[in-house]
């Protein structure tokens, strides 16, 4: 069915949902429906809130259902940050309605809509495909970070940015844009051409929720723990109890195993460490974890000097669980398992790169001479 009639709404909701429609209508990006015009597909439309503002969203799930999904890449979080680093200024910038009274139809991709994402991230690097090559800019769906070392480049790559933004006539909001900064918030982290944060207010919000008391609420809390799994250690094998609460042939509902993994991933999320922004000229240090009856774990770490002292800080942690093949293996198999992991796992960082290697068990020096004719270890 993909005739939807309207929600129930409150006054204040209605009136939210007039002026967000009075607006869309002023910007030419929805037209009203004709009396005698033939109407296939209506989806209603609800108010969110986030900071105190309201934003207008269709409900298009029905019409999901149907439509042929675009694969077109959304760049991955962390592999855009990276590329901040050692750089000076950095400037963000956010497209405002990137992405109703009577029927309305939509004359660009409406919020809400399967592959909105996917259109406007191809839209967005087929504009800027010039500026992305050279180099000193990421582009995240609607989120324009600028990077540079020095500032005369950076007044000139926004100067840039902006005469091409002209003709296609964006709404940039001013209020969320940040120009020329060397620390800002971008893409839920405080990043800086050293280090990478997590955004403190962002996991406050979440923390002030009550403790999920259903498997939609658990999922929530899991996938946002995930998004910043890069800073928190062996963050597989602590949530594994939760993971398995959320399986379909198990009763939900939160034990000691279970409160005690919510506990720790709330108490790793507010202590999680600054992550510092790697440099390809110096030499990494690989530490690997793996725990017998829980899973693989790694740390990829690098020297650097601070305020002209040696410091080494954590770039990223990694973790999985074991398959139900893998937890048969030997101690040794799996360490050598975690190895092997970990570097085809962090091969962005390492391929072509100097680095060391350190572990807690001592057979994996044995390796390099090693003379089997067991697969697994072959292999």
């Amino acid at each position: 069915m993909l005739k939807r009639p309207p929600y129930p709404e409150s006054l204040e909701t209605r009136k939210e949902i007039e002026k967000h429609i009075n607006e869309l209508l002023v910007m030419d990006l929805i037209i009203n429906i004709g009396h005698n015009e033939l109407v296939e597909i209506t989806t209603p439309v609800l108010i969110t809130w986030h900071d105190g503002k309201s934003r207008l969203c269709g409900d298009f799930r029905a019409l999901n259902k149907y439509t042929k999904a675009d694969r077109y890449p959304i760049p991955r979080i962390p592999h855009s940050l990276k590329k901040l680093a050692k750089e000076e200024y950095i400037t963000k910038m956010d497209c405002m309605k990137g992405f109703v009274m009577s029927i309305c139809e939509y004359t660009r991709m409406p919020f809400g809509i399967k592959n909105a994402p996917a259109h406007f991230q191809r839209m967005m690097d087929t504009i800027f495909q010039e500026e992305i090559l050279e180099g000193w800019m990421v582009i995240y769906i609607d989120d324009i970070i600028i990077y540079s070392e020095t500032w005369e480049d950076h007044v000139q790559y926004i100067d840039r940015v902006l005469s091409k933004c002209t003709p296609i006539n964006p709404k940039i909001s001013l209020e969320k844009c940040n120009f020329g900064q060397n620390k800002l918030l971008a893409l839920g982290n405080k990043v800086s051409g050293l280090s990478l944060a997590i955004d403190q207010n962002e996991v406050a919000a979440v923390l002030r929720k009550q403790v999920p008391k259903n498997i939609k609420e658990m999922q929530y809390f899991l996938g946002f723990a995930i998004y910043y799994r890069n800073h928190i250690k062996n963050v597989s094998h602590i949530a594994s109890s939760l993971y398995r609460l959320c399986s379909k042939d198990v009763v939900f509902g939160l034990k000691k195993e279970g409160r005690d993994a919510y506990g720790s991933i709330k108490h790793e999320l507010t202590n999680a460490p600054v992550l510092i922004l790697p440099d390809f000229e110096l030499p990494f240090k690989l530490y690997i974890d793996a725990a017998c009856s829980q899973g693989l774990g790694a740390a990829l770490h690098q020297r650097k000097m601070v305020d002209g002292e040696p410091r080494e800080g954590v770039i990223c942690y990694i973790s999985r669980k074991l398959t139900d093949s893998e937890a048969r293996y030997g101690a040794t198999q799996i360490e050598c398992l975690c190895l092997v992991w970990a570097i085809e796992k962090l091969h962005y960082y390492l391929e072509g790169a100097v680095f060391e290697v350190y572990a807690d068990c001592t057979a994996l020096k044995s390796l390099l001479n090693m003379r089997t004719t067991n697969k697994n270890m072959l292999r």
